[in-house]
């Protein structure tokens, strides 16, 4: 049996102690594909150095996450996008997309920022990575107005209604599902129960949102079972098809 992480950030200094224990955990979990979106500029080497350790087991992604964009997001796109197009090892255009949590008032530099790797993985035939919090419709808008048939991707940490996830699916989007799913009130169970496995991965967001009963701990990817244990329960079916047809579909979003 082997499961995906298609998101997680196991470079950050969170994993500092301890991070080659916390990976060979996962692996004795049946862990054995990691995927890393990036963060900013300061975050390409640490991806990049896991990834190389790590190769046929971890790919880097190139982005920068909306949390980042400020008014220099232009200048920092520039060296973004001269890092992805340096290496093929990249596999997406992520972690991108907006947030509103944080801060609304950034939302113009955001959506410019957003439309403008939107742009860059059409042109290099690659995924994007959804980073969306408080932002669906604003999130859809951009897709409507960029989706042109050669956009793929992800939605990652979906935590919408059944709706939302089939506006993404018709959007050209996979859902990412990671510990929000095994959370007590998030209604995310029922919001996928009639979603098809064709369009789900799994995912961790480590060192974030750790699934039950380990919430508010610090998350690794070897907790993705508990994901998948509860994706099962929710379609009546067996773990190992789970693990087979998320992993299936994150073979086909990634290219790897």
């Amino acid at each position: 049996m082997i499961l995906t992480d298609t998101h997680t950030h196991i470079y950050l200094d969170d994993f500092k102690e301890d991070r080659a224990e916390m990976i060979e955990r996962a692996m004795t979990e049946g862990v054995d594909r990691f995927f890393l979106p990036n963060i900013d500029v300061e975050s390409i080497a640490q991806v990049n150095s896991l990834a190389e350790a790590y190769p046929d087991k971890i790919w880097p992604m190139m982005g920068l996450h909306p949390c980042s964009v400020d008014e220099n997001w232009s200048e920092v796109l520039d060296t973004i996008e001269k890092e992805l197009r340096s290496r093929s090892s990249y596999v997406a255009v992520g972690e991108i997309g907006l947030d509103l949590y944080w801060d609304k008032s950034t939302l113009p530099l955001q959506i410019a920022a957003f439309k403008r790797q939107i742009n860059w993985a059409k042109e290099l035939n690659l995924p994007i990575v959804i980073h969306c919090r408080d932002s669906f419709d604003e999130i859809f808008s951009v897709l409507e107005e960029e989706q042109d048939g050669n956009l793929r991707g992800v939605l990652h940490c979906f935590t919408g209604t059944e709706e939302q996830a089939r506006k993404c699916i018709d959007l050209g989007m996979m859902i990412g599902l990671g510990g929000v799913l095994t959370f007590k009130n998030s209604g995310l169970d029922r919001a996928v129960q009639n979603i098809d496995l064709d369009y789900i991965v799994l995912e961790t967001d480590s060192p974030y949102l750790a699934p039950t009963p380990l919430r508010g701990k610090r998350n690794e990817s070897s907790y993705i079972h508990l994901v998948a244990e509860k994706l099962a329960s929710i379609k009546d079916c067996s773990l190992e098809e789970i693990a087979e047809r998320t992993t299936e579909n994150s073979k086909q979003l990634f290219g790897v």
